[in-house]
């Protein structure tokens, strides 16, 4: 009787502390110059991050510990019976700042961290993420390049330039303004990539699915001959290769810089905005 009270005592605590959310770290750090435009960079193993623009100069980075629910053979382990286990919750969030560039990243090897970040609106972004969290963006104007492993993409009322990857999962982005002349790429590998632009974007487009379809509601003008790709490495000696690419060249506006749209298995969908 006396061992299943300890067990049950057990499994009600292992549940409440599950049930508890633990304080977040929070630091705030201003660039070297707030006059220019910063660079910030942010990495993670384990774990997602939301970036905010706002009308301040600093940055000010939120890190979370995600509760994680007690394995059964944890909570069954008769040394840990009756004892209270007491959490690691600091984040062992880092932020370094040199020459207008900021470094932002957690220890996140045995466990699950997410970032909550508020950045100045006119700011480049460099971010990644390997597991278990997505990559959200919003409000943003700036060069920003992501790159998700195992996470989904959302980046949202953003102007500039974007260059996205996310290898497992969709990739969304909506643009409030286009940097005129930058190339642009949006790169899945089992997921949608769905992109809406303003309407008078004008850009040359490559746009490749192998398992899905293209859609558009600009009036997009193909080029039949585009998609011929040439390879000759006979002068090292290798070989003369020339094959007509699995993908569908056009022109968005009359034409503009290049933009790639790529999935292997999902839909690629370009929308105009209003």
């Amino acid at each position: 009787m006396k061992r299943i009270l300890l067990l049950l005592g057990s499994l009600l605590w292992a549940a409440a502390a599950f049930s508890q959310e633990p304080p977040p770290d929070r630091l705030t750090v201003a660039f070297s110059d707030p006059a220019r435009p910063g660079v910030l960079k942010a990495s993670l193993m384990n774990g997602g991050m939301t970036i905010k623009a706002y009308d301040g100069k600093e940055v000010l980075v939120e890190a979370r510990i995600r509760p994680e629910k007690p394995s059964r053979r944890e909570m069954t382990d008769k040394k840990k019976m009756g004892m209270q286990r007491l959490a690691i919750i600091s984040t062992g969030l880092t932020v370094e700042e040199e020459d207008n560039e900021m470094r932002i990243g957690a220890e996140t090897m045995n466990r699950t961290v997410d970032l909550t970040i508020q950045v100045p609106k006119k700011i480049s972004l460099k971010l990644s993420c390997l597991n278990d969290g997505d990559i959200k963006v919003e409000g943003v104007s700036g060069e920003i390049e992501v790159n998700n492993q195992n996470g989904a993409i959302t980046i949202t009322d953003v102007s500039g330039s974007v260059v996205a990857y996310a290898h497992n999962d969709d990739i969304t982005v909506s643009f409030a303004k286009v940097e005129p002349d930058k190339a642009m790429s949006f790169v899945s590998w089992n997921g949608d990539v769905d992109v809406t632009f303003p309407p008078e974007v004008r850009a040359k487009a490559k746009m490749k699915t192998n398992n899905g379809e293209v859609y558009s509601d600009f009036e997009v003008k193909l080029e039949a001959a585009a998609n011929r790709v040439e390879e000759d490495g006979r002068k090292e000696g290798g070989k003369y290769k020339l094959k007509v690419e699995k993908a569908v060249y056009g022109l968005i506006n009359g034409g503009g810089p290049e933009m790639q749209f790529s999935t292997y298995n999902g839909d690629i969908y370009i929308r105009k905005g209003k």
